[in-house]
């Protein structure tokens, strides 16, 4: 072969540190909100949450932090991941463009999560807590934390969005076998799941209601803290390992990318992989960065900024975000981890200014791309990746019509080999399409009207 199809760095390029982008953006962000006094939140606020390490990053400016050696053991068994060349891609499409995916299905849950839950535990386990809680909407993030738990020794209860929860046992399956307790949201087991559940039976959850769940739990224990996969500054931080492998992985390569693609629920997949990069576009590099979503929960494409609950209930902070109101319950498609009312603060702000283009798409047509990516270069991706295939294979149709050679590169976040049930329902024609009206949004977003509001 004249040129390699995967590139592939030896254990010893592990990054030693995260990068945090917070000290590269232009102006400061805006801080988060005591729920109860509406003034901004200090660290003794999330202590009843967090662990003090994962607050101090939450508020770092710091550049650069180092990742310790006890995480960078575990990290070891899957990064780096490697960077794929698609050519068989490329040659199906008839595009001038060198298209390149990052590989984050090898990890032991399947996915990319694992990158920050490993972090999470393990600050836990050093300030001695014995037992975590979060949510999971998909049951990557879930399968993640449970996976972490079994390997620092700390106890995992997940609280499972219900739609998923019964669309993906085999999720399920894999934190049973990690240790971990696994129930549907909403749950019995706390006072706003019955009271959820005493309103609606047949709710299909939502990633709202289960954080809230969750942190409920946390804090009616002293030996439990609460964990979460995505949306706050400390899970995007601990996901940057996957940025600097590609750029070391790019340059390896001779390229650098034209247009950077992921897909966008929380926030922590498409942050991971990009604000490398967005620190190079900050210092005045020229690229089109992509953040994409689906239409049937459009936050960053229809959702204003605003400050918003990130649970349903009201516990947490309020956050300066996109937002689709914190009541909002999202339709029952198959991208469980992009069905989140809100995005990553961060995100947010690189949207507002004019770093990131959020873009949206539906659920058929996604599919039709996850298909073709599969029969082209093999990889069966999860619901949530297939949405950054879209796009890339739009912006590769693009540089065809334009006859002008781009290097693209996208995140594909996770396997989906757990998600067949989503690809039976398209084979069988049974997938629908949604687009949320914009009566749902206007309906939804009255529960934000008199939050205060946050100066753009």
């Amino acid at each position: 072969m004249a040129e390699p199809t995967k590139i592939v760095l030896p254990e010893s390029e592990i990054p030693k540190q995260w990068y945090n982008i917070q000290a590269d953006l232009p102006g400061p962000t805006l801080p988060p909100l005591h729920p109860a006094t509406k003034n901004p939140v200090g660290p003794e606020d999330l202590s009843p949450i967090f662990p003090m390490a994962l607050i101090q990053q939450e508020v770092s400016t710091e550049r650069f932090i180092p990742i310790p050696e006890e995480i960078l053991d575990v990290l070891s068994l899957w990064r780096p991941t490697p960077l794929f060349r698609a050519r068989r891609l490329e040659k199906a499409l008839g595009t001038p463009a060198h298209i390149y995916y990052k590989y984050e299905g090898n990890s032991p849950p399947g996915s990319h999560k694992p990158n920050t839950a490993v972090a999470q535990v393990y600050y836990n386990m050093k300030e001695g807590v014995k037992r975590i809680t979060t949510e999971t909407g998909a049951g990557q993030w879930g399968s993640a934390l449970s996976f972490a738990g079994k390997v620092f020794g700390v106890e995992i209860k997940v609280y499972m969005v219900r739609v998923s929860f019964e669309q993906k046992p085999y999720r399920k399956s894999m934190m049973h076998a990690w240790g971990a307790t696994v129930v549907p949201s909403p749950s019995p087991d706390t006072e706003y799941g019955r009271k959820v559940l005493a309103e609606n039976p047949d709710t299909p959850g939502s990633l709202g209601i289960a954080i809230s769940e969750a942190i409920e739990d946390a804090v009616s224990r002293e030996d439990t803290k609460y964990s979460l996969g995505s949306v706050l500054n400390h899970v995007l931080l601990h996901q940057t390992v996957i940025g600097e492998e590609v750029h070391k992985q790019m340059e390896i390569a001779g390229e650098y990318p034209d247009v950077l693609i992921g897909c966008v629920g929380g926030g922590s997949n498409f942050a991971g992989f990009a604000f490398p990069f967005l620190r190079d576009k900050i210092a005045g590099k020229e690229m089109k960065v992509i953040a994409v979503e689906p239409k049937a929960c459009p936050t960053l494409t229809k959702g204003p900024f605003a400050y918003d609950f990130g649970d349903t209930s009201g516990l947490t902070p309020l956050l300066p975000m996109h937002t689709l109101g914190h009541t909002f319950v999202p339709p029952k498609i198959h991208a469980g981890g992009l069905r989140y009312h809100g995005v990553a603060p961060l995100i947010s702000k690189l949207v507002l200014e004019g770093l990131v283009e959020p873009r949206a798409y539906g659920q058929r047509e996604v599919f039709d791309a996850a298909v073709l990516f599969a029969r082209t270069e093999g990889f069966i991706v999860a619901p949530e990746t297939a949405h950054a295939v879209k796009a890339t294979i739009d912006e590769a149709l693009k540089a065809k019509e334009e006859g002008k050679k781009k290097v693209i590169a996208f995140n594909l976040s996770g396997h989906g080999h757990f998600d067949m049930s989503a690809y039976d329902a398209y084979f069988n024609g049974q997938l629908e399409d949604y687009e949320l009206p914009e009566e749902e949004i206007k309906k939804a977003l009255k529960v934000v009207e008199d939050y205060p509001k946050p100066e753009v």
